[in-house]
């Protein structure tokens, strides 16, 4: 307590005893500023004891998020703050966190080629290139697509922002499943906001009937290669099977615009034919340049990506530390669903100066205290009493100041050992409160993920296909012709069990006696 106020609490003390006339004559006596000390008395609450409007939670709330937070920290498994968020809501409402001994901490790379290829004449050739293109063709906005790979490995958490202990120094540690099997998603997406269905790139020799569930989109397509990376033939195929597929039925005008980059299976003469064939103009961005042109890469892949790494630490947290294909699969439909939508699609083609045609929206990046109000008055609550059972932090409060109220008005000292017992019983109630919410949530969330793999297990695991890509459609319809040949092996006629041969004689090969009686044996 400072010295300002100790002088404010003497001087009060000493005007309620009855040693002072006035209010006045008492500052006076203890050198204690008088308006503030009215203020006090009629019910001010000093500065340093006042809640910001800007906190949401009581003291004792932020206490069992930080114990929550530090425990699952030690676990190796620190918490993003919208998991904070979450758990916030559990207990009161949204959390913003105001406590010295946590902070936030994150990453951030950059590549040094992507830097340097930041050229603005280079940028302008690019949008002088994609103009006359449009205009040379006729290409309307509706016909203009962006298509790239992505990759993903399994079980990987990526490097995100989460709340540690802000006596740790460097970079927070949080265990992953560490699954690195390699997978690669095709997407492509259209300037209305249209996106086309994805191709999934496994690593394996044959098709899993596991994966073709009832949760996998019948239009997805599902393709292997020896390292769950594209190559010539795999991007040929999805040309073929998925671009041209589902976009020949939506051009508006004559030719479609395909915005790509320079990767390899892209600049095949097989790739180039098939577009010509078909009215299908292609335009490679300029080389480390898609983190700026490419709308995928602006809008979508980030999201995407941060939102897999959610869906993978939640089955973490639930207690599954390996993540298989169904799993991906699972995940990945889920995170793209909030993903993969019109507003998010148009805003990246926007954002890269396609459509609408805008290259000061890229060219234009190339170059690149709160104050907490006075305390108000506080009245007292004039509300009745009613004695009950508290079952929540607030009729705990409630209960406290009522009791205290009725301490003070007997006693005439707010600061008896009564109240002072009080206070330590109600904090102790309110922490057991907050602890047991926390628990129960994370009790619910650990059951949901025990039946979600005891479900799994449950599901019978056959080799479907070898090689090649299958739909979602045509991978169910395999597994439907497997498990209706199992059914009419069942249902077969049973084959007349073995019979034993009598028993014989191994000397004379008598069936009237055997070997120790046999007349032959010496």
């Amino acid at each position: 307590m400072s010295r300002k106020e100790g002088q404010i609490a003497l001087a009060i003390s000493a005007y309620n005893k009855g040693q002072f006339t006035s209010l006045k004559a008492a500052c006076t006596r203890y050198d204690a500023p008088y308006s503030t000390t009215y203020d006090r008395v009629k019910g001010a609450i000093p500065q340093r004891d006042f809640r910001p409007r800007n906190q949401k939670l009581t003291d004792l709330e932020e206490s069992a998020l930080i114990q929550w937070m530090l425990s699952m920290e030690a676990r190796g498994l620190p918490v993003r703050k919208d998991s904070i968020r979450q758990m916030a809501d559990l207990l009161l409402e949204k959390r913003t966190g105001r406590h010295d001994s946590l902070r936030t901490k994150y990453t951030r790379k950059y590549d040094y080629k992507r830097a340097k290829c930041e050229d603005p004449t280079i940028i302008r050739d690019w949008f002088r290139l994609v103009h006359n293109i449009v205009a040379k063709y006729g290409i309307l906005a509706e016909d203009i697509y962006n298509f790239d790979e992505t990759g993903f490995q399994m079980g990987v958490i990526a490097t995100a922002k989460v709340v540690t202990g802000s006596e740790y120094t460097g970079r927070a540690i949080h265990i992953q499943p560490g699954n690195r099997e390699w997978v690669t998603v095709v997407e492509s997406i259209c300037a209305d906001g249209w996106v086309l269905p994805p191709m999934v790139i496994f690593e394996g020799k044959v098709h899993i009937s596991t994966w073709y569930t009832d949760q996998l989109p019948a239009d997805w397509t599902i393709a292997l290669s020896d390292k769950g990376w594209t190559n010539d033939s795999l991007g040929l195929k999805w040309l073929s099977d998925v671009f041209e597929k589902y976009t020949k039925d939506r051009v508006k005008g004559v030719y479609r615009l395909l915005i790509l980059d320079g990767h390899g299976s892209h600049s095949t003469p097989e790739f180039d034919l098939f577009c010509s064939e078909h009215n299908i103009i292609t335009l490679c961005m300029p080389p480390h340049s898609s983190h700026l042109l490419q709308p995928l890469d602006v809008s979508c892949f980030a999201v995407l990506k941060r939102l897999y790494g959610r869906g993978v630490e939640e089955l973490v947290r639930a207690g599954t530390y390996h993540i298989d294909k169904p799993d991906f699969l699972s995940i990945y439909r889920v995170a793209r669903t909030s993903t993969m939508v019109k507003n998010t699609i148009c805003n990246g083609f926007a954002t890269t100066g396609l459509v609408p045609y805008n290259p000061d929206q890229v060219l234009s990046k190339l170059h690149t205290q709160l104050h907490t109000p006075t305390p108000p008055l506080l009245s007292p609550n004039l509300l009745p009493w009613v004695p009950e059972t508290p079952h929540n932090t607030y009729e705990a409060d409630q209960q406290t100041q009522t009791i205290k109220a009725s301490i003070k008005r007997r006693t005439n000292v707010l600061s008896s050992p009564t109240a002072i017992a009080l206070d330590q019983l109600v904090k102790g109630c309110k922490m057991a409160m907050q602890s047991a919410t926390v628990l129960a949530e994370e009790n619910r969330r650990l059951r949901a993920e025990s039946e979600r793999q005891k479900k799994k297990k449950t599901v019978r695991r056959q080799y479907i296909a070898t090689g090649g890509v299958l739909t979602g459609q045509e991978g169910r319809e395999l597994i439907q012709n497997s498990d209706n040949m199992v059914l009419d092996e069942a249902v077969a006629p049973l084959i007349e069990p073995r019979i034993r041969a009598p028993r014989t004689c191994s000397i004379c090969r008598s069936l009237a006696h055997t070997a120790p009686r046999c007349p032959d044996r010496e």
